[in-house]
């Protein structure tokens, strides 16, 4: 029976490296075989003619075979897989339209120009033949919709992966190169901002024409222009029948498999001229994330925008009981019962004056199963321990926001934003550790309250002025219990089961004042003047238990800190504009103030200290940049550093601060190109960071079996380097994009176990790989890919391993009514047992139209090959790890679409 299910694998394996190299081939014959088609287009002045249309097109017909356009220059190139006679034909506005016969020969480069001449045209004799696929109009590209999709999108999601130049990782995130959008707007109104996944995971694709991206984009509408910004956001535009109406879809689902299924989704929109509303839910248990990351809607990470003090700015919960994912697909892992609602809207009260409403909720109930081995190798210390682990739980968040906007003039504008959020998770888990079982409970809670208020006034065209005040309020309370005590090491008493009580509670002011004035060369100055007041509670009570009698608090396991530290600061930013080339020079000054009173021993500290940064940015031209910055940061301690006894922050694992207030220096030095031609959609970009830690926080542990206790400690050096880069070509010849990329993490840091020497620890991580997609209409696409991941941990012995992650996905559109989709994963791991080391998954997808955008029925078949497990392989720098995860089984759902 093992020899056939090897065979069996063998024969996968077999199958899809083989169709992997038969497409990589048949691509290799179509660019081996193609022919370049270059020339300029000028009128009888000789001046060029920029955004002419050139086309190849069969003789004597209308069909077009290949179609570009000239840039400002006049100049056009395109490559064809064509040989024989056809005819060149250029079109351009307000120009009499022009036939070239040309022959072709595949391998052998023509040139052809063309000389226009000028002819009034009436507007109303004009016809648009062509939609152009990409349209790039100053800082803003648009996509239109109808060129990209192919019809099988159901979610914005969906959509935004088939585009290129744009990526879309495994949790929703959206980056264009190395930078994550800051926005997804619908008709310019932004509900969600950086909790735009709430969006693009459940909007449907139907309603939408367009798709916008703003390049160098501005939050604030007065500093467009004036701002150096390298934002960007996306903008959805609405075809005209989806505006001013209600409109929107409801989802039916269920199925059978091991376990009943359900999905059931809507969306209800109306974007009127004054007011708007989007209305969405989503319930399911079949693993659907619906809501992406929520902290990014509730605590959006935009840190260095104008205006955007203490948005990094959170209290922190201490313990968390495990529920790490392995790296695949988040539905095959997460047992949920996701009930999620969410109420949107928009009201024009007056010309001067919005207001924009945000309510959400979201309950879950989550089950995670695995069980994990680790072997720990270290000096003189060797242990195995094993864990059998079944963890409940339920969460309930509720989160409202209100944004007030107010345009007190033309030139002036008050906004103030309010937010509410409370969280409740209780965890329930079922741990047999080393074959003990231990029961743990964990009551989890947090209430934030946040308040902001800005006031912009545009002084002159090129001069704003940004006031800022902002209050934060942040609880986060734990309750934690196990009826298992596994510290007789540790403890003398005689006991059976623990409990502790921990929070942090945070309260943050702020108040800023920010100039930017641009000068009429171009350069700009920026000046920030402010004060920021963050006072943090943290306090834990551990207890050691006999049945229901307490037997003892450690006195060095109990924590009662105060922390408070005010800092005052001038920050001075200086960008000079040479033609092409920016220079950026900033000074931060930071006078701090802090106390730390950590159970009554009160420590003062006031440092000042000045944080200078140097950068240079060259724009090659209008598709070549390049941008370098090196910074020195001194960074003050924060709560979680400086507390003084231990926590307990996991079933076996205690630690605790330094108990002293620390600055730590750090120096940076980031190297940043990227090349983008929207016209032949090429994109390039390499990014690479060095950063030095002066001095860093490290671990000073002390490692066994049944516990491991980690006290934070100051060392000298460590250093990392970070390397991310991509290429994306699209060829027309294929209609495919083919797409590259390769990266790594070097790491070199220190820390000491069991009293050891200062040990030092070298981490590398490489990934690369392709993919390649087609972007066509015709009855069948394609998107097919391949990763591999290398990891490597260096100290006294050497630990390495490669996973490899491939797949194929197919679909076929039958007919306008029909379609269906087959999506196969590949995943296998070079240092688990030959039985164990590769998985197979096949997701299958078939759906009928009834009536085109208004009723359909979809059949869906998930982990066809019913794979039940999963298992993944790890390193540290004192072990191995090697943990089995449950997967969702099985399942056949039948879903209906009704869209309104």
């Amino acid at each position: 029976m093992g020899n056939q299910k090897s065979h069996r694998k063998l024969k996968i394996r077999f199958k899809i490296s083989l169709l992997l190299c038969l497409i990589i081939k048949l691509l290799g014959n179509f660019l081996y075989a193609q022919t370049n088609i270059s020339g300029v287009v000028k009128d009888t002045a000789n001046n060029p003619i920029s955004y002419a249309t050139v086309s190849v097109q069969i003789p004597n017909s209308t069909v077009i075979k290949y179609f570009t356009h000239t840039d400002n220059n006049g100049k056009y190139e395109m490559t064809v897989d064509l040989s024989g006679d056809f005819e060149i034909n250029f079109t351009a506005l307000s120009y009499k339209q022009k036939e070239i016969p040309i022959s072709l020969e595949k391998g052998v480069k023509k040139t052809q120009n063309a000389i226009l001449t000028y002819e009034s045209i009436e507007l109303n004799e004009v016809i648009i033949t062509e939609i152009r696929p990409i349209t790039v109009k100053n800082d803003t590209i648009v996509y239109n919709v109808k060129s990209f999709a192919q019809g099988n999108e159901k979610v914005i999601e969906d959509l935004l992966k088939k585009i290129p130049g744009i990526s879309v990782s495994k949790e929703g995130t959206i980056r264009i190169g190395n930078q994550e959008v800051e926005k997804v707007m619908v008709d310019g109104e932004d509900f969600f901002e950086k909790g735009y996944k709430i969006l693009t995971k459940n909007m449907p694709v139907n309603p939408v024409e367009k798709i916008e991206l703003y390049q160098h984009y501005s939050n604030n509408k007065h500093l467009k222009g004036i701002e150096n910004s390298d934002n960007v956001a996306l903008n959805l535009k609405l075809k005209d029948d989806a505006k001013r109406q209600w409109f929107g879809n409801v989802e039916l689902g269920y199925g059978k498999g091991n376990i009943n299924t359900r999905e059931i989704r809507s969306n209800a929109m109306n974007f009127g001229k004054k007011n708007k509303y989007y209305f969405l839910t989503n319930l399911n248990n079949i693993g659907v994330d619906a809501t992406g990351d929520i902290n990014h809607l509730i605590r959006p990470n935009q840190s260095n925008e104008p205006a955007s003090m203490g948005n990094n700015q959170s209290a922190n919960s201490i313990l968390q009981l495990n529920t790490s994912n392995p790296n695949l697909k988040t539905e095959r892992v997460n047992f949920n019962n996701a009930k999620m609602f969410s109420l949107n809207s928009v009201f024009t009260i007056s010309p001067k004056v919005k207001i924009k409403t945000l309510g959400f909720m979201n309950f879950d109930q989550n089950d995670f199963l695995k069980n994990s081995f680790q072997s720990v190798n270290v000096g003189a210390t060797s242990f195995e321990n094993t864990e059998d682990s079944e963890l409940y739980k339920a969460k309930v968040t509720g989160f409202a926001k209100i944004d007030l906007t107010y345009d007190i003039s033309k030139n002036k504008t008050l906004e103030i934003t309010s937010k509410f959020n409370k969280t409740n998770e209780n965890s329930t888990s079922y741990l047999t550790f080393n074959g003990d079982l231990l029961n743990q409970t964990l009551k989890s809670k947090n209430q934030l309250i946040d308040q902001k208020a800005v006031f912009t006034n545009k002084l002159k065209e090129t001069k704003v002025l940004l006031i800022s005040a902002r209050y934060i309020d942040e609880k986060t309370p734990q309750n934690y219990a196990s009826n298992q005590f596994l510290y007789g090491g540790l403890f003398s008493q005689s006991a059976n089961n623990i409990a502790q009580f921990s929070e942090n509670q945070m309260q943050f002011m702020g108040f800023e004042g920010h100039l930017l004035d641009r000068k009429k060369n171009g350069d700009l100055l920026e000046i920030k003047l402010g004060n920021q007041y963050r006072k943090d509670k943290l306090n834990t009570h551990f207890q050691i238990r006999s049945d229901e009698n307490l037997i003892s608090e450690p006195t060095e396991h109990q924590n009662k800190t105060s922390y408070s530290t005010n800092d005052l600061y001038l920050n001075s930013k200086y960008r000079f504009k040479i033609k092409t080339v920016g220079l950026l020079t900033q000074l931060d000054f930071h006078q701090l103030f802090n106390k730390l009173d950590n159970s009554n021993n009160i420590e003062m500290q006031n440092p000042f200290f000045v944080n200078p940064k140097l950068g240079l940015d060259w724009e090659i031209n209008k598709n070549n940049k390049v941008q370098t910055l090196y910074s020195f940061n001194t960074t003050n301690a924060t709560i979680l550093d400086v507390y003084s006894r231990y926590i307990h922050t996991n079933f076996r694992t205690f630690e605790k601060g330094t108990g002293t207030i620390n600055q730590l220096n750090a120096s940076s030095l980031l190297l940043n190109y990227s090349h983008e031609n929207w016209a032949d959609t090429f994109f390039a970009n390499m990014y690479l960071l060095y950063s030095k830690n002066y001095d860093f926080f490290s671990n000073d542990i002390l490692l066994s079996q049944n516990f491991s206790q980690s006290e934070k400690i100051i060392i000298k050096d460590r250093e990392f380097i970070v390397l991310s880069s991509s290429i994306d070509r699209y060829f027309k010849s294929i209609s495919s994009n083919l797409k590259f990329t390769f990266g790594g993490v070097n790491t070199v840091y220190k820390n000491v176990i069991n009293r050891s020497e200062l040990r030092q620890i070298r981490s590398i991580n490489l990934n690369y790989g392709f993919e390649l997609h087609s972007i066509s209409r015709v009855f069948f696409n394609y998107h097919i890919g391949s990763k591999w991941n290398q990891y490597q941990i260096k100290t006294t012995i050497t630990n390495s391993y490669t996973d490899n992650t491939s797949f194929i996905d197919l679909f076929f559109l039958v007919s306008k009514k029909l379609d269906f989709q087959i999506q196969n994963e590949y995943y296998f791991f070079g240092n688990l047992e030959k039985n164990s080391n590769d998985y197979y998954f096949i997701d299958l997808e078939a759906r009928y139209k009834i009536k085109e955008n208004k009723l359909s029925f979809t059949l869906s078949g998930k982990n066809l090959t019913n794979t039940r497990t999963f298992k993944n392989y790890g390193i540290s720098d004192f072990g191995i790890s090697i943990t089995e995860y449950r997967l969702m089984p099985r399942y056949i759902l039948l879903k209906m679409e009704y869209s309104f």
